[in-house]
């Protein structure tokens, strides 16, 4: 009985230790709704209607739902983009130019998912986008990072000034978290409904994460050094925070997403000790000791790039 009760006690610590409301960034400074558009950077470069008017972006804010997660798992129904990916809304001149990139390897269900779900949610953000599918082609550890500077040299080929960094288990939950690029990187995910819509700690940038192509250079990219699960977000955020890229947030109202199930990944091999060196690195670990070894097919939904 006394062994019992022990057990009991022990649990609840536990329980209250990891899920207690202050454990979290809970309360983390956040961009007011009000000021979302005069944050958000306009594509100058977009080609313009002359026919047509701006796409309304203050009445996406105002009318900002949230929801219901079951809901990802629908079948909807949405404008055919052209072949790779590429979608602009039809009735109005978008003032945002986003590339989409996602890692990708051995998800076929998840991937299904977040195709159906993601055009359908984007087209009603009315901005011009382009998906990019990013998948491992071989049977190491997986590296989200370098599939992310892959994605990236192909999306800055393509002269995409805007890129979204995306896993494909995230979805977003608020229908007003429009896709566009802001002032400084944004975590856009940082309301996730695994973590009870809570923000485990300040410098999280894992998920769903936005940034200007020429901050994302000024960087240089993501480490292309943790081969397996952990390590990358981290190094991401010293990255930009020693570049005085101090990356930042909108409101939690804008920023809920649901998280697919999936297996976790291997952890990454000697990662706290590759954050450790992670500014000895910077400069010679990213976009610029990539190999452009990767092939492209246009797919009717999305543009598929095979990267070694």
């Amino acid at each position: 009985m006394l062994k019992q009760l022990i057990i009991v006690i022990v649990v609840f610590i536990i329980a209250t230790t990891v899920y207690h409301p202050d454990r979290h960034a809970k309360h983390y400074d956040y961009i007011e709704d009000t000021e979302v558009l005069n944050e958000l950077i306009p594509d100058p470069r977009i080609r313009k209607e002359t026919n047509l008017g701006d796409c309304n972006y203050e009445e996406i804010l105002l009318n900002n739902v949230e929801i219901y997660a079951g809901d990802v798992y629908k079948s909807y129904g949405f404008h055919l983009p052209n072949e790779g990916g590429e979608y602009r809304p039809a009735n109005c001149n978008p003032l945002y130019r986003t590339a989409i990139l996602v890692p990708y390897r051995n998800r076929e269900e998840q991937l299904s998912i977040f195709i159906n779900y993601i055009h359908h949610y984007l087209q009603k953000l009315l901005i011009h986008y382009k998906i990019f599918i990013v998948e491992q082609n071989n049977t190491g550890l997986f590296n989200r990072a370098k599939m992310f500077n892959v994605g990236a040299l192909e999306a800055i080929k393509q002269n995409f000034s805007c890129l979204i960094l995306h896993d494909v288990d995230l979805l977003p939950l608020s229908s007003g978290n429009i896709y566009a690029c802001s002032k400084f990187p944004r975590h856009m995910s940082s309301s996730l409904d695994t973590f009870r819509f809570n923000l485990p700690y300040l410098g999280l940038m894992g998920g769903v994460i936005s940034i200007q192509t020429n901050q994302f250079e000024a960087v240089n990219g993501m480490s292309n050094m943790y081969d397996g699960w952990g390590g990358e977000d981290d190094d991401f955020y010293t990255r930009l925070r020693n570049q005085d890229y101090i990356p930042y947030r909108f409101s939690p109202d804008l920023s809920k997403y649901t998280m697919l199930l999936h297996k976790k990944e291997k952890p990454s091999a000697d990662r706290y000790e590759k954050l450790h060196n992670s500014l000895n690195r910077q400069m010679i670990d990213g976009l610029n000791s990539m190999k452009r070894d990767y092939g492209i097919k246009l797919r009717p939904l999305y543009t598929h790039i095979y990267a070694p």
